[in-house]
């Protein structure tokens, strides 16, 4: 079955590969919930192997670069937070938010990637362009 474009135009093969990618991509942060630090590695090692096959994937994989190197700020700064008074209230809720985001930015991501669209996570700190 070929997926229509928005001109309704069916899809080329490679660029229902790509997006499948794309998707799987995002969707590979998860896999730090099954292995710890692969949820880290496996994104970026998707994005470094794949990115020179389709140019939505090489955004696809800065998208989430973007967002795990987002993601390490700011757990870094919840975690110092929490050896504070103050901040042990503010930094464990922070941390179990960013868990939270983590998992709803990467299925938004994928759902978004597999229609063929490049979804930049929000709250996101651009290292990559």
């Amino acid at each position: 079955m070929d997926l229509p474009t928005p001109t309704g135009a069916p899809l080329s093969p490679e660029e229902i590969k790509a997006r499948q990618w794309g998707m799987i991509i995002h969707l590979s942060i998860m896999a730090g919930y099954l292995v710890p630090f692969a949820g880290f590695v496996v994104p970026v090692l998707l994005w470094q192997l794949k990115k020179h096959e389709h140019a939505l994937l090489d955004a696809h994989g800065k998208n989430v670069a973007n967002w795990l190197l987002s993601l390490l700020v700011y757990a870094a700064v919840a975690w110092m937070m929490i050896f504070t008074l103050i901040g042990m209230v503010i930094g464990i809720p922070a941390l179990l938010l960013l868990a939270l985001l983590n998992v709803v930015f990467a299925i938004v991501g994928g759902i978004k990637a597999n229609d063929g669209v490049v979804w930049a996570y929000p709250f996101t700190i651009r290292f990559f362009s």
